[in-house]
């Protein structure tokens, strides 16, 4: 059987699932292989933030985040780890090397959080929840995922990928790696890999345990490491600062996992039975360039660092969702692979900064005396409500943006969630994955301009609700503003438009 497709990703985890529900939309034939026959249900990140959040209220799947994070909270609360208050917020918005951030201190007003919209309210889903969420939308959509299906080797002739899995054969026009730190994908293809080597030894899990009481609730700094307790039933981190594991690939027992939070805590728990647990480390690493020839990589894949804020799973997702529509857009020829270096382009630094981020964080982790002094006088600043704030706008990745150039203010950010006169919001309008000029000034010139580019860029005209200088956005299928202007202006716009999605003259 000689099988051809547009597109394989390799990985059936959220970030190739979130690929392959892009590359979709985008009128691409795209299947998923992955080495494991059922999802992996070991616990791994435990919350998204705003530029996840908002991706899948984009596309339509808010409520399937909210459905989660609802039943989350109310184990949350029904475990008595928080009080049980009125609303979604809970008392604690994140921590930074464990130094906890109090919601209570964060100043929201700050208009950073201005606009993000209701996807913004997602918060408390974990990649468990996001990955089935993920494979309902993409049996939705007709992509095939293939399980049980390793890739064991793949050809690059240059026009052309043809990818080994097992015994069987598949050809595609390009190949993408979405399977995570150990990628297979990464190693056959060459990719440089830089980095640094890890430094600790780190463990989480969701267990059962007698003795517990003597654990503090949340994240606890102590003379031996850190550990967490909660916020879910069962849950624990500990992070022991003494070197990496001897071995990673074992499974993790409930010997392991008692000595460690015997070690870390000092209480004499027992662990009675374990439900889900893994190792992991502070190993700091990153492609240097996201594509070789017809082969990319996202996610893990092509960067891995330390769990600490759980940026991997957001990191990746904003991975998928930058590059989908700029491959849809090549393979259907409607751009040229030109198109393809602006996703290392804009992508690389996001995650050499989540890769620094977590760096410091495991620098204000470490037990000698230079380093706990540091502790007391990040604590000491994140105790304000500026120090605070400036941190939790960082994890909740409202700061994130792109040097696309130009002189709005708002090229390169992610549109805001404008609220329009019709009922709807702009968020509403981008579940098909086209590119939108939203046109706040009911400008036939703008509209004119636009024509030529009208099977890839769909026109919504709306007032907003609230006046405003703006008077109009294009925006990309991945949610980032292209172009901007204010009081009726057009200049900039047709170059744009040919620069993101083609010439059309």
């Amino acid at each position: 059987m000689n099988e051809t497709f547009d597109v394989i990703v390799a990985g059936a985890g959220p970030v190739g699932l979130m690929l392959a529900c892009e590359l979709r939309l985008g009128g691409t034939e795209v299947l998923v292989v992955e080495r494991l026959t059922e999802p992996d249900v070991t616990i791994k990140a435990a919350a998204i933030n705003v530029p996840t959040a908002q991706a899948f209220y984009r596309r339509g799947m808010l409520p399937d985040l909210l459905e989660q994070q609802d039943a989350t909270v109310q184990r949350i609360r029904a475990a008595g780890m928080v009080p049980k208050a009125s609303g979604q917020r809970l008392p604690i918005a994140g921590h930074f090397a464990g130094i906890v951030l109090r919601a209570d201190e964060i100043d929201f007003d700050d208009p950073v959080f201005a606009e993000l919209g209701p996807g913004a309210e997602a918060v408390l889903v974990a990649q468990q929840a996001i990955e089935a969420i993920l494979t309902r939308r993409a049996t939705e959509l007709g992509i095939e995922i293939r399980r049980g299906a390793e890739l064991t080797d793949f050809n690059d002739s240059g026009t052309a990928v043809t990818v080994h899995l097992g015994d069987s054969t598949v050809h595609a026009d390009w190949l993408v790696g979405c399977d995570g730190g150990h990628s297979t994908v990464r190693k056959l293809g060459g990719f440089d890999f830089p980095g640094l080597a890890p430094e600790i030894t780190g463990h989480q899990g969701v267990v059962d345990m007698t003795g517990a009481e003597g654990l503090r609730p949340g994240w606890n700094t102590t003379q031996t490491g850190i550990y967490t307790n909660g916020p879910t039933p069962g849950r624990i981190v500990t992070v022991e600062l003494d070197g990496p594991p001897a071995d990673r690939a074992t499974p993790v027992t409930a010997a392991e996992l008692q000595a460690s939070l015997r070690a870390v805590s000092g209480v004499p728990v027992e662990i009675t039975a374990v439900h889900s647990a893994t190792r992991f480390t502070d190993n700091t690493r990153q492609v240097t360039d996201y594509r070789k020839g017809r082969v990319l990589l996202a996610g893990d894949a092509a960067h891995v660092h330390s769990p600490f804020g759980g940026q991997g799973l957001n990191l990746g997702i904003g991975d998928a969702v930058n590059l989908g529509w700029k491959l849809a857009a090549v393979v259907r020829g409607d751009a040229s692979r030109t198109l393809l270096d602006t996703y290392t382009a804009e992508r690389h630094p996001v995650g050499a900064w989540v890769l620094k981020w977590t760096r410091a964080q495991v620098a204000l982790m470490r037990l000698d005396q230079r380093s706990k002094a540091l502790r007391e006088v990040v604590t000491d600043l994140l105790g304000t409500r500026d120090g605070s704030t400036a941190i939790f706008k960082r994890i909740a990745g409202v700061l994130h943006r792109y040097d696309l150039g130009g002189d709005h203010h708002l090229i390169g950010a992610v549109a805001p969630d404008i609220e329009l006169s019709d009922g709807s919001r702009l968020g509403a309008h981008c579940a098909d994955g086209q590119a939108i000029l939203l046109d706040l000034a009911d400008s036939a010139e703008l509209r004119t301009i636009t024509a030529p580019w009208s099977d890839r860029v769909r026109v919504v005209t709306a007032k907003p609700v609230a006046p405003r200088d703006l008077s109009a956005m294009l925006i990309r299928p991945d949610g980032y503003v292209a172009w901007a202007a204010d009081s009726g202006e057009r200049d900039g716009l047709a170059e744009a438009l040919r620069r993101w999605f083609g010439d059309r003259s």
